[in-house]
């Protein structure tokens, strides 16, 4: 075989080639190791504070100086143009969508104002504006809407800060919901910053303390995202978990305790309200028995430059399919949709026709009492009524039941139309029994306008009270 030399000698155009290579090859080299150093460098830049974070630091922009994709993302939650078939992050009235809610929650905070819930950034602004907030209610009601409850509640105490005036904290909260909820300021680590979620757990028997950190990625949204209720004179944030996360396991936990959210206007029923249950549904789905978690579908990773990290735009997964659901889906984008959009229809159905016989069971109860019924007579069908409309309203109160279970939550409706068939059957007999055989005469429901007009409240009045009133807390506070 001829040396290199010579054969290189005999054919000038190879020398070219293999001169050309080596500089290809040393360039390439020479590309790649600039790139890992800039990533290493950009890696280490990630973890290296820029300024130092304190143990209570409620504003997320000083968060944002040493993290700022994260913070970036996090503003994102501002944006309100988000829009699916039946949800999204724009500020929806859902009483007006539905009015059929104004008679379910009819002498509750709820039958005044009740409007989808919109990105967290948005959360210190929309529970001062909701009507909700122009009646009465305990400082417990702005736990899960800014990151400077945990100062606050550093700062008076627990039970204190619950048991406060929500007008007496406001001053004390201004920044919304934001880095200190969820994490530790100096290791980054996912961290539980409300006592109520550990003290469930204690009361289970259980140390929160061990999650792994795939739990943590739900169990930091477990925080807020769940059932809960006020527990006695100190309005002491409390989770209705001691025999379990099952929705008949906590309707049976409340009627043991004697718990009561409100007294409905028109029934006397004594019911229970659901919050946002959204958790404790997620446990029962597909999703979460493979092991995923909420930020898999709410936060999921990005990348940029070198750097991964996970978007804190919480959002529904639906915004952004290709990186949500097609992680783990080979279904295009539309078929992926559609699937969600079909159980999400076909739960509607179900609950509508729930929403009509509790509406329906709400006014006959009330005929009944007006027809001279008793109180022993009415217990059993108002008892019904509690049970069906806690199961209904179980289901309505977590926006992303139809996704996150949508079996289980098939189950509870269905559960509940047999719960309203059992005390409309029963009203029957009362009425009967009473000399009233004609049907009862229901109210044109079509509007919100005449279904809260039906329940007696103006909502037109009640909008410019609360509008008085918040420019006069609003002064007291120094704005």
């Amino acid at each position: 075989m001829k040396p290199v030399w010579q054969i290189v000698g005999e054919r000038p155009w190879l020398g070219w080639l293999l001169f050309l290579g080596t500089v290809a090859a040393v360039f390439a080299v020479g590309v790649l190791s600039a790139s890992l150093i800039e990533r290493k460098r950009e890696g280490r830049l990630a973890f290296q504070q820029s300024v130092e974070i304190g143990d209570l630091e409620s504003d997320s922009s000083v968060w944002g100086r040493n993290y700022p994709r994260e913070f970036e993302t996090w503003q994102k939650t501002l944006d309100g143009s988000f829009e699916s078939k039946h949800m999204g992050s724009r500020a929806i009235d859902v009483l007006a969508l539905d009015p059929r809610w104004v008679v379910l929650w009819a002498g509750y905070a709820f039958s005044r104002d009740y409007n989808q819930a919109r990105g967290h950034m948005h959360a210190v602004e929309d529970v001062r504006k909701t009507l909700r907030t122009g009646v009465p209610q305990p400082g417990t009601c702005w736990s899960c809407k800014s990151s400077d409850v945990p100062r606050v509640m550093n700062e008076m105490g627990v039970a204190n800060f619950y048991k406060a005036k929500w007008e007496e904290l406001g001053p004390k909260i201004k920044n919304p919901i934001g880095c200190l909820d969820c994490h530790d300021p100096k290791t980054q680590d996912l961290r539980i910053s409300r006592p109520a979620l550990v003290e469930a757990f204690q009361e289970r028997g259980e140390d929160i303390g061990k999650a792994r950190h795939q739990e943590m990625r739900s169990l930091v949204c477990a925080q807020c995202h769940v059932e809960y209720y006020f527990k006695g004179e100190g309005k002491y944030l409390t989770f209705p978990w001691k025999k379990g996360f099952a929705a008949e396991d906590m309707e049976a936990y409340y009627d043991e305790v004697g718990h009561t959210d409100f007294v409905h206007a028109l029934s006397k029923a004594p019911m229970l309200k659901p919050q946002h249950p959204d958790w404790e549904l997620f446990q029962t789905g597909i999703h979460a028995q493979r092991g995923l978690a909420c930020a898999d579908c709410h936060m999921p990773y990005e990348v940029e430059g070198g750097m991964k990290f996970s978007s804190h735009h919480v959002v529904s997964p639906l915004a952004n399919i290709g990186q949500t659901c097609a992680v783990c889906h080979r279904e295009s984008e539309d078929t992926l949709r559609q699937n969600v959009y079909e159980r999400q229809d076909k739960l509607r159905e179900m609950l509508s026709r729930a929403q009509d016989a509790l509406v329906a069971a709400h006014i006959e109860a009330k005929a009944a009492w007006d027809a001279g019924a008793t109180e022993a007579e009415m217990t059993p069908a108002l008892t019904a009524i509690r049970h069906a409309q806690w199961r209904a309203d179980f289901v309505a109160a977590s926006g992303g039941a139809a996704f996150h279970a949508p079996v289980e939550s098939a189950r509870l409706v269905t559960s509940s139309l047999d719960k309203a068939a059992e005390a409309r059957l029963l009203l029957a007999r009362i009425l009967a029994a009473h000399h009233v055989t004609q049907p009862v005469p229901l109210p044109d429901l079509s509007t919100k306008e005449k279904a809260q007009t039906f329940i007696g409240f103006d909502f037109a009045a009640e909008r410019a009270k609360k509008e008085e009133w918040t420019k006069t807390v609003l002064e007291s506070w120094g704005k």
